[in-house]
Formats: C-alpha cells, sequence, structure tokens
C-alpha cells in the first residue's frame, strides 16, 4: 500500500505561480483525461489538487516514477502542451514516494507547506479534491484510507494548535480592525478601485451587515459587476470628483503609482460633512495621501499597520509549528500501522470463502451420510454450533494479528 504511493507536485517552493496555472484543468475535463492516464500508465488510483498557489497529482501505481514516465504523464494528461513544456514541467516535478508521500500529505493539509501558514482554506480543498475523485471513480481503497487520516490529522492541527488563530492576510485584519471600531451597519461605504482586494474587504463587509455601497473604477464594467454582486452601485473613476451623496467609510485599493485622494477631493467628496470619517487604504504605494488625516478627523487603517500585525501573527503562526511538527510525526507513526492492519485485512480477504468451502466440503461429502441420519432437530443444532465457530474463526486471526502488530 505504502509502496504504491507516489506524489507530483508544484507550488510556490519549485514553481512560478503563473506557470503552476498552466496545469489548471477545467472540471468537466477532469475525468476524461484523468481516465485515459490511468489506462495509459496504469496508475490504479489518482487524485488531482489545484488550488491558487499548487498543483498536485496523488498517485496509486506500481510503476517507477521516473523522468521517463514524468515525460509520458505530462504528454498524456497535457494534449495540447508541446514537447518544450512537457519537458519543463517533467524536469521541475517535485516528486514524494511511500512516506514521504504520506508526510507530504499531512504537511499540505495542516497548512504548514503552505505560501501563508495556517490558512485552513486548504483542508476544505484537499477534502473537496479528494471527494472528486471518488466520486468521478478515479480513486480507491488507499487513497481513501489515506486522505481520511488526512483530514482527521489536519483538524486535529486546527484544534490543539495555535497555527491558524490569528489573521496573517491584510483584509481580514482590516475589517476585524473596522469592526473594533463599531462602524455602524448602514454606514455609507465609497470605494475606489474594484480588484480583488477590495473585492474581498467589501465581501467582509456585507457579510457583517453593510449594504449601502458605491464603487469607483476605471473599468465601469469591473465596477457594475461588484456592486451587482453587493447590492451597490457603480461608476466610472472619472466621475469621482463630482461625487456629493457624502460617505461614512472611505476604502481605496487601485495599482496607482500617484496618490488617488488627496486633501482637495476629500474635501469635495465630504461636501460639507464635518464628522469623523474612517479610511481604510490597503493600497502600495498609499492611495489617500498623509495630508488628509491631518487636515481632517479620520481613523485610519493603513496597509503599512496592517502589515506589520500581519508579519507579526506570521511570527506567531511560526512559532506553532513546533507543535504541529510533533502531531504531524505522530499522524506519520499512525499511517504505517493503519498501512500494516490494512494490507492484513486484505491478505486475510479469502478467508470467509475458504471457511465456507470447508464447511460445503464436510457437511456435502465428508460427513454426508453421517449427516443424513440426524434427525431436523439435531441437525439445527449442528448448524447453530457450526456457524458459531464459522463467525470466531474468521473474527479472531484478525483481532490476533491487530494484537501482534501493536505490540511489535
Amino acid at each position: 500500500m505504502i509502496k504504491q504511493l507516489h506524489t507530483i507536485a508544484f507550488t510556490h517552493r519549485n514553481l512560478e505561480v503563473s506557470k503552476i496555472g498552466r496545469l489548471h484543468i477545467e472540471q468537466d475535463a477532469v475525468q476524461s483525461r484523468f481516465q485515459i492516464l490511468k489506462e495509459r500508465l496504469h496508475i490504479d488510483e489518482i487524485m488531482f489538487l489545484s488550488t491558487c498557489n499548487r498543483v498536485e497529482y496523488f498517485l496509486v501505481t506500481n510503476e517507477l516514477v521516473s523522468e521517463a514516465f514524468l515525460i509520458d504523464f505530462f504528454s498524456a494528461l497535457y494534449p495540447e502542451f508541446d514537447e518544450e513544456k512537457v519537458n519543463f514541467f517533467a524536469g521541475n516535478a517535485l516528486v514524494y514516494g511511500k512516506m514521504d508521500a504520506v508526510n507530504h500529505a499531512l504537511r499540505v493539509a495542516a497548512s504548514i507547506d503552505s505560501l501563508v501558514i495556517g490558512e485552513r482554506e486548504i483542508i476544505t480543498q484537499v477534502r473537496q479534491a479528494y471527494e472528486q475523485s471518488r466520486d468521478l471513480g478515479l480513486s480507491g481503497d488507499t487513497l481513501r484510507i489515506l486522505f481520511r487520516h488526512t483530514i482527521e490529522t489536519a483538524k486535529r492541527v486546527y484544534t490543539e494548535t495555535k497555527i491558524s488563530q490569528k489573521p496573517v492576510s491584510v483584509v481580514s485584519i482590516a475589517y476585524q480592525r473596522l469592526v473594533g471600531m463599531d462602524a455602524p451597519k448602514d454606514a455609507r461605504v465609497l470605494v475606489i478601485g474594484a480588484g480583488v482586494t477590495n473585492t474581498a474587504m467589501l465581501r467582509f463587509l456585507k457579510k457583517h451587515g453593510m449594504s449601502n455601497f458605491v464603487i469607483f473604477n476605471r473599468t465601469l464594467e469591473k465596477a457594475e459587476a461588484l456592486a451587482e454582486e453587493l447590492g451597490g452601485k457603480a461608476y466610472p473613476l472619472t466621475a469621482l470628483s463630482s461625487y456629493k451623496e457624502g460617505f461614512d467609510i472611505l476604502v481605496s485599493c487601485t495599482g496607482s503609482e500617484e496618490t488617488m485622494v488627496d486633501a482637495d477631493l476629500y474635501e469635495t467628496l465630504l461636501n460639507g460633512d464635518s464628522a469623523p470619517k474612517i479610511t481604510i487604504d490597503l493600497a502600495l504605494p498609499s492611495d489617500i495621501s498623509e495630508e488628509v488625516h491631518q487636515k481632517f478627523a479620520t481613523r485610519s487603517i493603513s496597509i503599512d499597520v496592517l502589515q506589520k500585525i500581519s508579519d507579526s501573527h506570521l511570527q506567531e503562526r511560526s512559532q506553532e509549528v513546533i507543535h504541529v511538527e510533533q502531531i504531524l510525526e505522530e499522524a506519520n507513526n499512525e499511517f504505517r500501522n493503519i498501512a500494516k492492519f490494512r494490507a492484513i485485512e486484505v491478505a486475510m480477504r479469502p478467508v470467509p470463502q475458504m471457511v465456507k468451502d470447508i464447511r460445503a466440503t464436510a457437511f456435502n461429502e465428508v460427513f454426508k451420510n453421517e449427516l443424513d441420519q440426524l434427525d431436523p432437530s439435531s441437525m439445527e443444532i449442528l448448524e447453530k454450533v457450526v456457524g458459531y465457530m464459522e463467525k470466531k474463526y474468521m473474527s479472531m486471526p484478525m483481532i490476533m494479528a491487530k494484537e501482534i502488530m501493536f505490540k511489535s
């Protein structure tokens, strides 16, 4: 079982994220592509894990995962790749085998192999990847046992350590600080930029109960799409200087190299309102000029402060890795025993049928004449005795094997 386990991995440790993205396979193509791959390369089971910064293939095969195997692997799985791409990915793959593959799976699900240590999302991604492979008929008994143990171990990691307790994304930290400022849920939220960061921030705010969003963006279509999702309004960035509806919270994150909101524009946006406002500047460099905070009453959440908090939380998470490693070492040893016991179970699968065959021979051949002379009542008792002995004979070897295994 363990001897057949292999993992082919591409992560931030060995490849640029942009290149990893080329290995992603659309959901509707997964079954057909991997079924062809299994048949062509004699792979018994396979699971495909694809995230924003990681692509991995977990295999069960008796084949040697050599350079030649990897070339065949990527040629079969990605028929659109030319020879150069196939050789590139074959040459840059991280390959793990046997217990190294088990340990790698545990580390992935426990998030200590992640770009951001302690991100709980990975356990969901691993579970969903396994469920997909199972539902598509791509995986079997070995991967079922491996990922059941992997997910149970990851849950233990998140329960018994502090690896994921403090947020490290600037968006999460910004949201927590905003909540700590007791911002009202009916606050008017003026948003500059409709990129990934602001989208994540606004989804947090919507989940918190806020709904009054006005979004300005260079590309109006992107602002409209985000506004539709949030139930807000969208305008082109060119209309920002003429906006007169006021705001309570200003959220900005653009890719501009220049300041987006100077003191004059900020005063225009206030439209005579002198009440203190909350500003959330998630851009690098900053979108909101320092002069704004000097001239007006603001409660500021800046990227500089958020990054320092994030770094501090990351350092605390890193200290928890020692505790995680202890749990993973125990999990590795546990899996060795699980694999041994499963091997015994598989080896003893023929036993029930062998016992039934012995019983049939005894009743129908060896002792047939004697049994024919028994009355129905005696025959019924004999059937019960033999049936009882059959069950005990089938269960006792497994119990004894388990005891011997765990004592050794």
